[in-house]
This record gives C-alpha cells, structure tokens and sequence, in this order.
C-alpha cells in the first residue's frame, strides 16, 4: 500500500497526532520547535492581557508554526503506520499443530507456542511463528510479507530453511522448530519498525541538533540584549515582536523537518521491500564505500544445478550418464535432484530407479567421504560399485582399487573450476577393476542484471568483494562473471570478519550481505548488514537490514536512498540558514526605522509598515514548512557525483533558492497583510 506525499486522508488522520505532540516532554526532543511552542504561549498569555489583532495574528501564525512541524512528522509517520496496517493483516489467528515429545500431536494457538516446539504445517496451512524447517521440504507464499506472488521453496538444512509466521505452505509437508516468542516475532519486528516506533537518532542528526540549538541559543542571546540597545536608542519592541523576530531567525525550517526527513527515509526503504532496525543504518548506507557479498544465494541464486556430462576417453554419455543417475538415488540435496533431472532430460533415462533396482545397497553422501553412490549386483554374479563426488575423493577412491585416472578427466575438472562451475567425478569399479566414467559440471547460475548493477555501484565510489567458501579458481570465474571488483576465495566466518575490521580500520564504512549463519558474524560487524529475507534466522537476527526480496542488487537503493537522506537534510538545512537572510531585510528596518529613518534603505522590499512586515515573515516562517513537507517525506534526488559537484549544487539551488524565494514570499504576503484591519 503507497499513499501520495500529501494524501488529504493522510493529513487528516495525522492531523490529531500533530496536537498530541504539543506536549511539552515530546516537543522537547526538538530544542527549536520547544523555543517556538514556548514563544507561542508567550505571545498568547500577551494578546490576552494586552488584546490587538497584530497579537493575535503573530500568535495564531506561532502556533501554525509549530503544528506544521508536529504534522510533517506525524505525516512521515503515518506512512508508515499505513504499510504496519497492511502487514497486521498479514497476521491472522492460526492454530498450530504441534508435536508431542512421545509421539502424536496436538493442536494449541499460535500465540501459545514457546520457543524450541515443534509444529507440522501442510499444504493450505499457515505457518503459525517464525522458524526453521527441521524435516521436510515445501514450496511458501510469502506474498503476504513480501509483496511478490511467486512462491519460494523453503527446505531442512540449508541457508533457505527459515519460515515467516503469516506466511502460507502451498505444497507438501513440514515441521518447523519455533524460534521466536509470541509478540517477538519478525512480522511483529516489522511492524514495529515501519511504524517508527523503534527509531533512533542517528550520529549525524544528533551532531545536527546540537547545531541547530547553538543557533537557537546564540539568536535567543542576541534578541534578549537587543532590547536594552533598543531602550537606550528609544526604539523600545513589544515583547510580541522579539518573540516573532526569534521565531523568524532560528532555523524552523531543518528544525521543524529534520524528524520528517529521517522517518521518511526508512519508510522508502520499506516501499521497496527492506527493514532497517534503526535510522543509524539508513545513514551509514550513504557513506558504504565497501561492500561485501556472500556468492551462494546472494550473487548467486545459491542451487547449483547439474548443466552437462562430460565423458571420460572411450565411454558413452549415455553410459555415464545413467550412472550418474544411479550414484544420485541417495543424494536429496537440490544438486543430486538436477543430476537425476538432467539425466532423464538429456538422454531418456528413468527418472526414479529404485524400484527396479532389488538387493541395490545405497550409499549416503557423508562430510567425511563426500561421494554418494549405490552397489549392485553386476549381472554377473558379482558386484559393482558406482560413485559420484567430489574429485579428489572420487579419484583416491578409483587409485586405491588399482585404477587410473586419464588426464583428460584431470583436465576437465580444471576446465570446469576455471569456468566457476564445480565438478563432480563419476566412477565404477567390478571385477574387471576401477574406472572413471566421466565428470559432471554443475554451474552456479549468477542473477540477472548483475553486472549492471555492479557497474553503478563502482559509479558511485563503491568497491564490490564476493566472499566465498569456493576455491580460488572457481571464486574467480564467478567474480568474472558477475562483474565484482575483488573475491575473498576459501573465506571461513572468521575471515570474512577479519577483512570487514581491515576495512574499518582504514576508516571506511563497510556494507554487508548474506543470508546464511554463517555470515551471521560478518552481518553483525558490518556498518551496514544486509540480512536476505530468505536466509537463516540467525542471519536475520545479525542484520541491522533485511532485505524481503532476498536481492543483493538492492543494497544500490539502500545507498541511493542513504546519500538522498544526508542530502536531503543538507540541502533544507541549507535553504533553512539562507532563509534569515530575507528575514533580517523584513524585520530589522521594520523595527528601527521608525526611529532611524537612514535604516529605511535596507527595506528593499518596500514592505508597508513594521506590523505588516512581521506579520508576513512569521506567516511565511510557517507557510514554507509545509511547502516543503513533499521535499522531505520524498528526499532530494540523488545522482552519482563528486562531493564537490554535489556541494556546487546544494548551494546553487537550495543556497540562492533559500535567499530569493523569502523575498518573493514575503514581499507577496505583505501585498495582503497590508489590508488586513489592525495591521498598521
């Protein structure tokens, strides 16, 4: 659900939130705006006691003042609450069935489940809490939290084990192990987040309101000691008129949308489908100058696929093939599943041979033997012995029963690697003696559109580094093909980490993205640590972002709208500061020159009288908050530049902008304050 920058519903239902914030313990987290809301009940108690319409004016344009900026924040958030009312209907009341440690089940509400229990969830049933899948494999509609309508396949075991609470199993059987407590679940998270209730202040923010409240107090300091001189000179102001010469010259604008700004850049990472778990990540996003990716499931789509059969000298594909087939049986990963599928596809062959095969004895893929095969009787009254695996252990297995391996095999296993792929050796052994039959390649199979992607990324001044498990030689390749700056090959969890704290320390900010546990330790260190939405929940949890999409490419918009965050609030600040300069032409020959005609010539906007000229100061004090309340909620448009290019523009538009646009404004409202009676 999307809304427009000022949707009338929106402003309606957010205006009863801007009154709430004129409590005076949340108007003090904005030093400015508390100064205007002070400034505002001054000038009210005043026109009560001493009743004129330029008081009452000045007053009710204070307190607009202040509503304005309470409104672009609760506007800011309102957006957000509008995407949490469309994730809460995500959440539906289920049952869940959960096993018993004896055997059977039963079934409880979802909100009763704890952490640790085990619940089966079937076909058309939906998934009652965030979990792992423990056993089984199922194909999920996650469109409910995801926004896309194809469904994934979530499975045991593997870095796509992880279930969201609301989603719904469209396929087959699963049990799934409870990881979250009930209110602590990640669409809970999520709606949290994207209602902005666990916002926080980001360093730079921070750094800006501790300037904007030095500006408060230095022109507060200057308005309270220019009434003595203004005494002495016999040029005495009403206290009606500091107040709105004080309001006019601190910085409302940044001050009344600098709130604004932060919210509304979260939720435009939320319009495209990324939670970040506080504005500090946002704004790191801006600064990434290195980013690091996980190859499998990030840069890659993380199931590597059986694509061709390269036979040894002197053997028949088909041959080989169908043994390859035969040494799959066992294998239930997707790999072993795309070596029976393409079996079956390239050369006619069964696709399930366990039935036909009696007296066959299977044998499983293990860590420590990394080969799967089966052995069967030979026809012959004797035994033979078919492996599929990893190359090196396939070919000590051949040597160790007296066989040898051609170098043309060798060759293709090289040939394969350097090309990315991974190759598995297939082998036979009987009476006759050992043998190898071949290789089979199986490809990563890298995203779409990455390259491109990569390229704008380098653009904008960012370096690119896949991370990867993969040896050097198949790193390389992939690296090659997905257009990445540098590889980490053969990287374990502690170094992955050691190279994002080498980063670090050279004083760059460092972007991360992954979606398995093992990343988890490297998601947690990272600056900015982009957790895939269909990784492992121990990668969610480590993240300070995560990515619903599960898309690597996405981290370009996060560090799109990051720069437009800091952009965003250097260009109104810039137009805020630039702002006073009119100001001090409306409002300063309006007081004194009364009393010194000569400052008259600094009236060069003709204004009509002291009254009128406050008054159209303080009207378009108020008015430009929320002409710019778009600008804030949709940013300033970011474009891969260099800093100097992006500060020449920043001063160019929103520097002369901020002086000439007061001039007009207030030149304009005079023109109808003027006739206003009860303004002199």
């Amino acid at each position: 659900m999307t809304t427009t920058l000022l949707d009338p519903a929106l402003l309606v239902r957010s205006s009863p939130d801007a009154v709430r914030k004129l409590d005076p313990r949340v108007m003090a987290r904005n030093p400015v705006m508390l100064v205007v809301e002070v400034g505002s009940v001054l000038t009210s108690a005043l026109a009560v006691w001493h009743p004129s319409v330029f008081a009452w004016v000045i007053t009710a344009w204070l307190w607009l003042t202040v509503l304005f900026a309470n409104l672009a924040e609760a506007v800011a958030e309102g957006r957000g609450k509008a995407q949490a009312d469309t994730l809460r209907r995500a959440r539906t009341s289920t049952t869940a069935r959960r096993l018993l440690p004896g055997g059977g089940e039963e079934e409880v509400p979802g909100t009763g489940l704890r952490v640790g229990d085990l619940v089966v969830v079937e076909a058309g049933q939906v998934v009652p809490g965030d979990g792992d899948v423990v056993d089984g494999v199922a194909s999920v509609d996650e469109s409910a939290i995801t926004g896309e309508s194809a469904p994934v396949v979530r499975e045991s075991g593997g870095d796509r084990s992880a279930v969201t609470g609301g989603t719904r199993v469209l396929s087959d059987r699963i049990v799934v192990r409870i990881t979250s407590k009930p209110g602590e679940t990640f669409l809970d998270r999520m709606i949290a987040l994207v209602e902005g209730a666990a916002r926080q202040k980001t360093p730079n923010e921070v750094a800006l309101d501790i300037l904007l409240a030095s500006l408060t107090l230095v022109f507060l300091l200057a308005v309270v000691t220019l009434q003595p001189l203004a005494a002495y000179s016999q040029a005495k102001q009403s206290l009606v008129v500091l107040v709105a010469l004080l309001v006019c010259l601190i910085p409302t604008t940044i001050g009344a949308l600098l709130s604004a700004i932060g919210i509304a850049g979260m939720d435009r990472l939320v319009q495209r489908n990324v939670l970040a778990t506080s504005g500090r990540a946002v704004e790191a996003a801006g600064d990434v100058s290195t980013l690091l990716l996980d190859k499998t499931g990030t840069i890659t789509h993380g199931n590597r696929r059986a694509s061709e059969f390269v036979a040894a000298p002197g053997v028949e594909p088909h041959r080989l093939a169908d043994a390859a087939q035969l040494a799959s049986l066992a294998d239930e990963t997707p790999e072993g599943r795309s070596v029976v599928a393409l079996a079956q596809e390239a050369y006619a062959l069964r696709e399930d041979q366990a039935g036909g095969l009696p007296g066959a004895h299977v044998i499983p893929f293990t860590a420590q033997t990394r080969m799967s095969g089966i052995d069967l009787d030979d026809g012959r009254g004797g035994l033979r012995e078919v492996r599929k695996g990893a190359a090196s252990a396939v070919v000590r297995w051949v040597l160790d029963r007296g066989g040898r391996v051609p170098a043309e095999v060798e060759a293709s296993v090289d040939r394969i690697s350097g090309r990315g792929g991974t190759p598995l050796v297939v082998a036979e052994a009987d009476a006759d003696g050992a043998r190898v039959l071949g290789v089979i390649h199986l490809k990563d199979v890298v995203k779409d559109g990455l390259r491109e992607r990569f390229a704008e990324l380098r653009a904008m001044g960012i370096r690119t580094v896949m991370v990867t498990g993969d040896n050097p030689l198949t790193a390389a390749a992939i690296a090659a093909e997905a257009g990445v700056d540098d590889f980490l090959a053969e990287a374990t969890p502690e170094e992955k980490l050691a190279l994002i704290r080498r980063e670090q320390s050279g004083g760059r900010l460092v972007a991360m993205t992954g979606d398995g546990t093992n990343d988890a330790p490297a998601l947690a260190q990272a600056d900015v640590g982009v957790a895939m939405g269909s990784g492992t929940s121990a990668a969610k949890e480590a993240g300070n972002m995560v990515d619903l999409d599960s898309d690597p490419t996405k981290l370009i918009d996060i560090v799109g709208i990051g720069k437009q965050l800091l952009i965003t609030r250097g260009a109104l600040t810039t137009f805020s500061l630039a702002n006073d300069i009119a100001k001090y032409f409306a409002i300063l020959p309006a007081m004194f020159a009364s009393r010194f005609p000569g400052l008259d010539r600094l009236n060069v906007m003709h204004l009509h009288s002291s009254q009128s000229a406050i008054t159209s100061a303080v009207v378009f004090n108020a008015l430009v908050i929320v002409a710019l309340i778009p600008l804030a909620l949709r940013g300033v448009r970011y474009r891969p530049a260099s800093a100097s290019a992006l500060l020449q523009r920043n001063l160019l538009v929103f520097g002369v902008g901020g002086v000439v646009a007061p001039f007009a404004g207030i030149k304009l409202l005079d023109l109808l304050v003027q006739h206003l009676p009860g303004i002199a």
